[in-house]
């Protein structure tokens, strides 16, 4: 379910959630690496969760190997274990997890959930539940690779259809099936229908 477009944005800094995870298909490796491309051609920083693995790397490296800049937040116990990226434009140090994911909310134009796992989709229905309150009013995009989410997707729906959520909360977030497909979305969506969220209440 997408709200109508209308306005084009210009978007100066995108969060990315996504995995962590070097296990998983290449398909989603190679989606996250061509979404780090984009940007780059683009114009448009990066951030991440600074990680040197799994599609947190691949989005890093594609934005930085075709001349873009990307941010990485990182709690301090991630660096200490070795599971920073080394070679960002910026490395930002937080204290914990709930720094990290109100810094990278805070920086975010815009926020794309890549695949991922449960930190991945923790911080995805967190920012939908931001957005709900009114406590973030950026665009949310679900990039749906390979059907990846369509199990959440059909959850939210079901919670509509069951009223724990409004009708008019299907337009918290937008939905892409590639990294091309995101950026065009992005690039069209309407300004004013993302800032006047109906309330929760």
């Amino acid at each position: 379910m997408n709200c109508r477009v209308m306005s084009e944005r210009k978007y100066n800094k995108i969060t990315v959630f996504c995995a962590s995870s070097a296990l998983v298909d290449k398909a989603y490796s190679d989606a996250a690496y061509r979404l780090g491309e984009l940007f780059a051609q683009r114009g448009i920083t990066c951030v991440c969760g600074a990680g040197n693995c799994g599609l947190m790397r691949a989005v890093a490296d594609g934005t930085l190997d075709h001349g873009g800049a990307v941010t990485g937040v990182i709690p301090q116990f991630m660096v200490d274990n070795g599971w920073c990226h080394t070679r960002l434009t910026e490395t930002i140090i937080t204290a914990d997890m709930h720094e990290r994911k109100e810094t990278m909310s805070r920086l975010a134009d815009a926020v794309i959930a890549l695949p991922g796992g449960c930190g991945t989709l923790e911080e995805l229905l967190e920012i939908i539940t931001w957005k709900q309150l009114g406590l973030y009013k950026g665009v949310i995009v679900i990039l749906n690779i390979n059907g990846y989410y369509d199990n959440l997707i059909a959850m939210l729906c079901h919670c509509i259809e069951e009223k724990f959520m409004k009708s008019s909360h299907a337009c918290l977030w937008h939905v892409a099936e590639t990294p091309e497909g995101a950026m065009s979305l992005l690039e069209t969506i309407d300004i004013d229908a993302e800032m006047s969220v109906e309330s929760k209440y």
